[in-house]
This record gives structure tokens, sequence and C-alpha cells, in this order.
């Protein structure tokens, strides 16, 4: 059956639209080269657990160890005042010493025997209640800057052992995540472990990620707040992510870094589902085969920026090339390789926020 000249030119005007459309970018989302990754980290979830907890206690170290720094700095700049009066009153007793020692006590009745008027006789007897009470002051504001000094060193002393405290715990939270790392490479298998070899120092080979990121929203103390998935998905990914995870990706768009990228995801472990990690593809349009040429040199910078700013974005980790930096230990081998260009992060950056 022919159709009508008319039906033609309906289906010739709608083809014409929809091939316009597309080319404009109107009629549908622009899909990747290859689908999201559906792992997370690449790694088991003990693995990644354990990363997490590692460089959550590293940070949670990190600010309170600079809190106390900021109270000690505080503490010895009262110290020095408090030195300061102190030498002004033992220099204002001394001064009352020696002048009697000069010139001899004068007893208040011999004073007030001596008086040779009534009116003399006041005078002299507010003078003696005057000096009276200038040395009573002085002792009083002697021992006053005493107490005040003891309990500023004792401030002190107690900043000193709480830094102690948080260095120590820094530590064991770097050993923490350096030992996970450990097991799973020992338990990697062979392949994965030439793999894991093979081009992994791409990601630390400096690049141009020197960008500076507005820093994160911190509590008064210097610690990260909680926060909750909150906010929907602006990547095609659906879902949530948290106010720090947008944070992170907005500075990292303003920076120059515009590839596809996918956040959120739904069931798993890992920090996807929870809203607190993005996948950044090395190529423009999406996830695909091993990045080289200047797609790798994109993720390359992408991962430096991320790690310069790490202070700034609340960054728990960086995986990229077969390799993972952490806040504590820096870039270290990662043996989440499995042979392929998602599981092996060789085709996008992973960022993981607080």
């Amino acid at each position: 059956m022919i159709d009508p000249p008319h039906h033609r030119r309906r289906w010739t005007r709608l083809a014409t639209v929809l091939l316009f459309g597309l080319a404009l970018g109107l009629v549908g989302p622009a899909t990747p080269a290859l689908a999201d990754p559906d792992g997370g980290e690449g790694a088991s979830a003990e693995l990644r657990d354990q990363l997490d907890k590692a460089s959550r206690g590293y940070l949670d170290a990190q600010a309170a160890l600079r809190t106390s720094q900021g109270e000690q700095r505080t503490q010895e700049d009262a110290l020095r005042l408090i030195e300061t009066d102190l030498t002004t009153h033992t220099e204002a007793l001394a001064d009352i010493g020696r002048s009697a020692y000069r010139t001899g006590r004068l007893s208040p009745m011999a004073a007030l025997l001596n008086s040779d008027s009534p009116e003399r006789f006041l005078e002299r007897a507010n003078a003696l209640g005057m000096v009276a009470a200038n040395e009573q002051r002085e002792v009083h504001a002697l021992e006053d800057a005493k107490e005040r000094a003891a309990r500023a060193t004792a401030a002190i002393n107690q900043e000193v052992r709480e830094q102690q405290r948080q260095v120590a715990i820094m530590k064991a939270r770097k050993d923490q995540a350096e030992r996970a790392l450990d097991v799973a490479a020992r338990q990697q298998k062979a392949a994965s472990a030439k793999a894991s070899q093979s081009g992994g120092s791409g990601s630390n080979t400096g690049g141009s990620g020197g960008a500076t990121a507005t820093p994160a929203k911190r509590n008064s103390d210097g610690s990260w707040p909680t926060e909750s998935c909150s906010i929907n998905d602006p990547t095609p990914a659906t879902g949530c992510i948290t106010p720090r995870t947008l944070h992170a990706l907005q500075q990292a768009k303003k920076a120059g870094f515009t590839h596809y990228v996918s956040c959120h995801r739904n069931g798993g472990s890992g920090e996807h589902p929870k809203g607190r990690a993005c996948d950044f593809a090395a190529a423009k349009g999406g996830f695909e085969g091993d990045a080289t040429g200047a797609e790798k040199t994109y993720g390359t910078n992408l991962a430096n920026y991320f790690i310069r700013n790490s202070d700034r974005l609340a960054v728990l980790y960086v995986i990229w090339y077969r390799q993972i930096w952490l806040p504590s230990s820096g870039w270290k081998s990662y043996s989440g390789a499995c042979g392929d260009p998602s599981c092996d992060h060789t085709n996008h950056v992973h960022l993981s926020v607080y």
C-alpha cells in the first residue's frame, strides 16, 4: 500500500525534526560509551570498610590535633602576659622592701604620737593605711599571677599530651589502612599483581591539577560535620549525594574538569550508595577502555587536583590507574585490579569524601 502524499510529507517533517533534535542533543540524553561502573571502588567490602574507617579516623585525629595546637598557642600567649604581670608585681614588692630597709619602718604608734596636731594625726593615720593597702594589694596580685601561671602551664602540658595522643591515633589509622592494603595485596592473584605494576605510577607524575578549591564547611572546632545523602544527584545517575560531595563535584568542574561524571549507585557497598563518592570518566563521553594519551593526562591532572585540595574538600581517598591515594599514606598500589578498565580504575578517577 502506498502512503498518500500528505502522509509522506508528514513523516518527512517528523524525521527532519528528530534528526535536528538529535544533532542539537535535544532528543534523549547522551549515552556514555560504556555503562557506569557497578562495583563501586572495585575491591572487597572488607577492604573498603577498613579504608573508610582508617581515613575517617585519620582526618578526625588530624582536626583534633589542629584544635589542640591552637589551644596551646592561646595558653602560651596567656602565659607570656601572666609572666609580665609576675615581673611587675615582684619588682613592686622589691621596691617596697628596699624603701623600708633604707628608711626603717616607723611603727604606727610612734607615727601617731609624733603628730603635732589633730590634722597631722589624721594625715599620718591615712598614710599608714595606704602603705599597708599597697603592700597587701601587691602581695595578692603576685599570688594571683603565680596561680594563673600554674594553671596556664598545666593547660599547656595537657594540650601537649592531647597532641601526642592524636598523633598516635593518626599513626594507628595510617597503619590500619596500610595493613588492609597489604593483606588484600597478598590475597590478590599473580596476574592482578602483575597488572597492578604496569603503568601504576601514571597518577603520580604531577600534572596541571594545581587549581585551589574553595574549602568545604567545617565545624567551629575544625572537624567535618555529619552529612546525610540529602541532595539530588545532578549527574546522569539517579539518587542522592551529600552536600560535601556536591561541593567537590562543583569545584572540580569549576577547575575545568568537565568530562562525564556519575556519582550515586543503588545497592552494594562502598561510598556510592551513601552519596559520598563520584566516578569521573577520563574520556569526555563516558567510561571507555584504558585511558591513554590525553585522556590519561586528564585523569592524572584530576587526581592531582583532588590530592592538592584534599584538606579543603575532605577527601577520604582517590583511586586512579590501579593506585589509591590516602591522606595518611599517599599513593599505594591498589589491589582492586581485576583486568577490567572500570574495576582497575584505568578509565575513571574515583573520589570518596568524608
